[in-house]
């Protein structure tokens, strides 16, 4: 669990210290939109481990609501319960109602719409 916890630490770190709407509000060269892309899915709770695979990292949210738009006309929607800058730490996790326990998500189960709930505390699940 040490590595989950410390996942969701560094990158609630990484928004709050490397991101902002000043003018230089971006780490680093922003590189055709990688690091926005990066800062969008991490916001949502989720990031590409490896694009190719299409396979997805969960992490905290930043957002308490975001939304997909597919192309089929369904949606993907994350929901957060409790977001705040002191509860970075995900409690829970539902998709589609039912308990989910796995640290990714994979591209297709995002595309068959749905929603990602979480509910965030101040401490590390144990």
């Amino acid at each position: 669990m040490g590595l989950i916890r410390k996942t969701q630490e560094m990158v609630r770190k990484i928004i709050n210290t490397q991101y902002s709407t000043a003018p230089n509000g971006y780490c680093g060269n922003e590189d055709c939109g990688q690091m926005s892309a990066w800062l969008v899915f991490s916001a949502m709770g989720m990031y590409p481990i490896n694009p190719a695979d299409g396979v997805y990292s969960i992490t905290s949210p930043f957002v308490e609501q975001s939304v997909v738009n597919l192309e089929s006309g369904k949606q993907f929607k994350i929901t957060t319960e409790n977001q705040s800058e002191e509860n970075k730490y995900i409690q829970s996790m539902t998709l589609n109602g039912k308990p989910y326990n796995k640290l990714t998500i994979t591209h297709k189960e995002v595309m068959q719409g749905g929603e990602l709930h979480f509910v965030l505390g101040a401490n590390p699940k144990r």
